[in-house]
């Protein structure tokens, strides 16, 4: 039995995100949460915001034990970017992407 969560189009890159889901894929939850809280990176956030969505979607909809849940899968996908441009010199223009994440917990019982 696994429980799952996803936050889309999130407003970070999918390269940053990834960092800080590499360090949680395969832990257990409650050293996932502590390897979150100390490290210094903007994707921590959205990332701990899903991981806490999946273990609540655990708890209540599988009646799963929350201590005995491990991250069994965590990926991140690209969403859709946003196209903005920069004004730059002689009338020309550069584009800006801004890109956006699609993010994936999935955590099961051990």
């Amino acid at each position: 039995m696994q429980a799952v969560a996803h936050a889309r189009t999130v407003r970070i890159a999918p390269r940053k995100a990834r960092l800080v889901v590499d360090l949680i894929r395969g832990k257990q939850v409650g050293e996932a949460f502590a390897i979150l809280m100390n490290t210094n990176k903007d994707a921590v956030q959205p990332v701990q915001k899903v991981l806490r969505s999946a273990v609540a979607n655990a708890e209540h909809n599988y009646e799963m034990n929350a201590e005995n849940l491990y991250v069994k899968e965590a990926y991140v996908n690209e969403g859709p970017t946003l196209k903005r441009f920069r004004p730059r010199a002689q009338g020309r223009a550069f584009q800006i992407l801004k890109r956006t994440s699609h993010i994936t917990v999935v955590v099961a019982e051990k």
